[in-house]
């Protein structure tokens, strides 16, 4: 691994507990903010995807452009980010019918391609280095990727794994206890448990999301998707109020 520059701070928040927390609400929020547009005013598929691709355009350029980490605008990428993930993934497996095998597949190699071209160019794929141009966007190409996968993975648990979307929030927080006992006990590369968990905590916060706005015989609770949202964007601001945010340390290489 390449050696990680200690002169300039990542634009990427600590990776704290909050992180997470905040991580799974947004991921959660992209999955109901994503549905309110496409299904509950009924833009489509392809119309949603379009709006939210060019919301997240503009904030990874604002992002990108910065000059210093800005919690706010980090989080608004992120939301952007998996609100697009949520309609682009809805798109390519309804609309195009590639099925959510196929589009987990697809997806899955364009993200595995994306971290080794990063490797490749930096020596590196930790975000303690997320701080020049061209690795943010290596690592907004990644963000994105895994957030269409997490969407994807997560119908592909519900559905066709035939979990439903209860058995598939289990299974992915399982996986994501897994990678913590990992971090804690073992010596596995931290930035690979970083990238895991990430990965991870999309499909959960899509079947939790599921969970909440689907109908009852779909499984889900058939709560207002608007409301759920803006309860969900609610709490974001909230733990933004009150969970520190500041780049710091970060998962280092082993």
């Amino acid at each position: 691994m390449g050696k990680i520059s200690k002169k300039t701070l990542s634009k990427v928040p600590a990776v704290t507990l909050g992180f997470w927390v905040i991580k799974i609400a947004a991921t959660t929020l992209g999955e109901t903010g994503g549905d309110t547009i496409t299904m509950t005013l009924n833009w489509g598929y392809l119309a949603g995807t379009a709006l939210f691709l060019v919301a997240l355009i503009a904030l990874v350029i604002a992002q990108i452009s910065a000059k210093k980490i800005h919690p706010s605008l980090y989080w608004a990428t992120i939301v952007a980010s998996t609100t697009f993930g949520t309609t682009m993934a809805d798109f390519a497996d309804r609309s195009l019918g590639i099925g959510y095998t196929g589009g987990s597949t697809v997806l899955f190699s364009c993200l595995m391609a994306v971290l080794v071209l990063w490797y490749r160019s930096q020596g590196t794929i930790s975000v303690d280095t997320v701080n020049t141009p061209k690795v943010e966007a290596f690592y907004w190409g990644a963000i994105t990727l895994s957030q269409t996968l997490g969407t994807a993975l997560g119908d592909w648990m519900a559905d066709t794994g035939g979990l439903g979307y209860v058995g598939g929030a289990i299974v992915f927080g399982i996986g994501l206890t897994v990678v913590a006992a990992l971090y804690y006990w073992s010596k596995v590369s931290r930035v690979w448990l970083f990238w895991s968990a990430f990965i991870l905590t999309r499909p959960l916060g899509a079947t939790v999301g599921d969970f909440l706005d689907k109908p009852f015989d779909q499984g889900g609770l058939n709560l207002s998707r608007p409301l759920a949202s803006a309860v969900i964007a609610v709490f974001i601001l909230i733990c933004l109020l009150v969970i520190p945010q500041k780049a710091g340390s970060h998962p280092k290489e082993v």
